[in-house]
């Protein structure tokens, strides 16, 4: 018999390994002040150790709301995957708690926890109920939803981004998570499960967009309108040159470019409408220039891109405060068919 996570039998040294195809992560969060909505993290993996050493890893770009382009939205916008494309729990189980739970078969127990996501890494902890559902696997669920605030990560302004984004109002800045991982010594691990498509099932691991060969022109628009939401791209001021904080973004642009070979991309640079209409057009060329020689020198084709600068033509958002200058300046791309 195998005691989790090893306690005091002929077995005690078993580690214990996350079951992906069985394990689940959700969350919940609340727009327009009423209106809940529920999404998962699909591709989990994690490891528990016979000295009681707990690490859950969570793929943020497996995230899925159901839809790609609101999949899109929290990977960009909220996660910011670029950059973040992970999330990570740690937590030190003390085998104490649970020395009955061979006798009992379920357990009842708080968790204290390190959550780490978006660089910033915050204690908190969990109601979890533990039960063996045979002598090689164990279910670690929450008994009851987890509160995590947004604003512990530095994630509020990516809530004001989703809002813009999603035409939405008031969303609410805390989410509610449940999780129930399934662990399973180590030597009766069950077979490997493919990734599946994220609305062919509701447990186990999705195929992400590291994976694909190719995007559908729907998948490929919907990226390109997103990525130009994020504000990630930064110039020296009053400058056409990258700065290097531009990397993690223009290495995804890259990525998305390189599996829309049917489209032809513009890359298009606005500004606010400090300064003068003629010399805000030609920072604005320029800065589209430099981006779209960024992508071609990532092995583009050169006939794949093009670059349009439209100076203070098109704002997003009236020039009246320091914040929405800083919505004007920004890079965009579109999309069109290639003609051959």
């Amino acid at each position: 018999m195998l005691i989790w996570p090893g306690l005091g039998t002929a077995k005690a040294e078993t580690n214990w390994t996350l079951d992906s195809t069985a394990s689940v992560l959700t969350y919940q969060s609340v727009k327009k002040n009423t209106i809940v909505e529920t999404n998962k993290i699909r591709n989990i993996s994690g490891s528990l150790t016979s000295a009681g050493d707990a690490k859950v890893t969570f793929d943020l770009n497996s995230v899925d709301t159901g839809v790609d382009l609101r999949n899109v939205r929290m990977r960009f916008l909220f996660f910011e995957t670029f950059k973040f494309p992970s999330a990570e729990l740690t937590a030190k189980v003390d085998p104490a708690a649970f020395a009955d739970l061979a006798t009992k078969r379920r357990v009842k127990a708080v968790l204290p926890f390190r959550l780490s996501l978006h660089g910033v890494d915050k204690d908190l902890q969990a109601n979890i109920v533990v039960t063996m559902i045979s002598d090689t696997m164990v279910s670690v669920a929450s008994e009851a939803p987890v509160a995590v605030h947004v604003e512990d990560f530095g994630l509020l302004p990516n809530v004001d981004k989703l809002q813009q984004a999603a035409n939405v109002t008031n969303i609410v800045p805390t989410a509610s998570v449940s999780f129930d991982f399934v662990f399973v010594a180590d030597g009766s691990k069950p077979a490997v499960v493919q990734p599946v498509a994220a609305s062919t099932a509701d447990v186990g691991p999705v195929t992400t967009d590291a994976a694909k060969t190719s995007f559908s022109d729907e998948e490929c628009l919907n990226r390109f309108a997103v990525l130009s939401r994020t504000g990630a791209i930064y110039f020296r001021t009053a400058s056409a040159r990258l700065d290097s904080q531009s990397r993690p973004l223009l290495a995804e642009v890259v990525g998305v470019v390189g599996k829309c070979p049917g489209l032809k991309v513009e890359v298009s640079g606005h500004t606010d409408s400090d300064g003068s209409p003629i010399e805000n057009k030609r920072l604005s060329e320029r800065r589209a220039q430099a981006v779209a020689d960024a992508i071609v020198a990532a092995g583009i084709p050169r006939t794949q891109i093009a670059a349009t600068g439209y100076g203070e033509e098109r704002p997003v958002a009236d020039n009246d405060t320091p914040k929405n200058k800083a919505l004007n300046r920004r890079i965009e791309f579109s999309a069109t068919k290639l003609v051959n």
